[in-house]
């Protein structure tokens, strides 16, 4: 298989590593800046508990040199996908596959969705810009449960976790998504076929949308945001809503918040992607997470107090940091004659 990583920082970094590592496809890499330099340099590079992943890389910084591929792993971040999208046209062709491996509500979750009225969601997928340039028809979607780190461009730590969910969008088994799960697992990642990926994504989003703000904002550790019962107390209401969203658009949560907040207080002293982004200085992905969440219930006539307040905190933060885009100014109406 032709195979191309779009992204090669922490998550992109480290499925790239693993695949190159088993010599079993044709793999590249479209990269920039000084990934792409250390790419070309040094190969891929992957730091495990089993010791160090090396392996030679193919990486450019134009699609165009790269060719069509049978297989796309996009992994970069919610907030440049909807400018990156349209610049991947060289990769795709009639057969080829898009895996995004993507934090938080992609651009394709309201189609076939009644319920949603079957339109893109303004908070991820502007002007549905994403949608014209990756046709749905070609997606799997995915869900990530790992943890990695970029140490400096092109190195990447793998902290835990192993697991990725593939499954085709709107539901069901096939044969191509059987097929990138077994090459997957092949590069010893824990690899699942999903027959209903849209509640596998709600469900891991139900987990972090509250988490990952709120360290965020605050630059607690994990353990830290479970140990304060009044946050604690707000991020269980948070979910709680998120909860019943997900039960009106066939993605049932059937955990409670309390058991939630045992697993992951059982992960110790970690710190979410979001911290890590606020404290490396780059945007945050407040509208995949939190922001999606909102548009749909206001779609669906929900009210949703605490994932409010949550969305505004977490965006006054971004904002006065640069990490999240200022509203646009409002028009003013000057009385004649002003």
């Amino acid at each position: 298989m032709n195979i191309c990583i779009v992204g090669a920082g922490a998550i992109g970094g480290w499925i790239g590593a693993r695949l190159a590592g088993t010599g079993s496809a044709n793999l590249c890499a479209l990269a920039r800046g000084a990934t792409l330099t250390a790419l070309q340099r040094d190969g891929w590079w992957l730091q495990t508990a089993d010791g160090l992943l090396q392996a030679p890389a193919r990486a450019e910084a134009d699609p165009a040199r790269l060719g069509v591929q049978d297989l796309i792993v996009l992994a970069v971040k919610a907030t440049a996908l909807a400018d990156l999208a349209p610049q991947l046209a060289p990769l795709l062709g009639p057969q080829t596959l898009v895996l995004p491996a993507m934090n938080g509500v992609p651009w394709w979750f309201c189609e076939r969705t009644p319920a949603l009225a079957q339109a893109p969601l303004a908070s991820v997928d502007p002007q549905g810009r994403i949608a014209r340039a990756l046709p749905t028809a070609q997606v799997l979607g995915c869900v990530v449960h790992a943890s990695a780190a970029t140490l400096a461009p092109g190195r990447v730590q793998h902290r835990m976790g192993r697991g990725l969910i593939v499954g085709e969008c709107f539901g069901g088994e096939s044969d191509r998504a059987r097929a990138v799960v077994q090459l997957l697992s092949q590069a010893g990642f824990d690899a699942q076929l999903s027959a209903d990926i849209r509640r596998d994504i709600w469900f891991k989003l139900w987990g972090n949308m509250t988490m990952n703000p709120v360290s965020a904002i605050t630059g607690a550790t994990a353990d830290k945001v479970l140990a304060d019962p009044l946050v604690r107390a707000f991020n269980s209401a948070a979910m709680a809503e998120a909860a019943a969203i997900g039960g009106l658009i066939g993605c049932p949560i059937t955990q409670q918040p309390e058991e939630r907040h045992a697993i992951t207080a059982r992960l110790g002293a970690f710190k979410t992607s979001m911290l890590q982004d606020v404290e490396a200085g780059r945007p945050i992905e407040l509208d995949a997470l939190v922001g999606a969440v909102r548009e749909i219930a206001q779609r669906l006539g929900q009210a949703t107090p605490h994932i409010d307040a949550l969305l505004g905190l977490a965006r006054l933060f971004g904002q006065t940091r640069g990490l999240y885009p200022m509203p646009l100014p409002a028009t003013v109406d000057h009385p004649s004659g002003a």
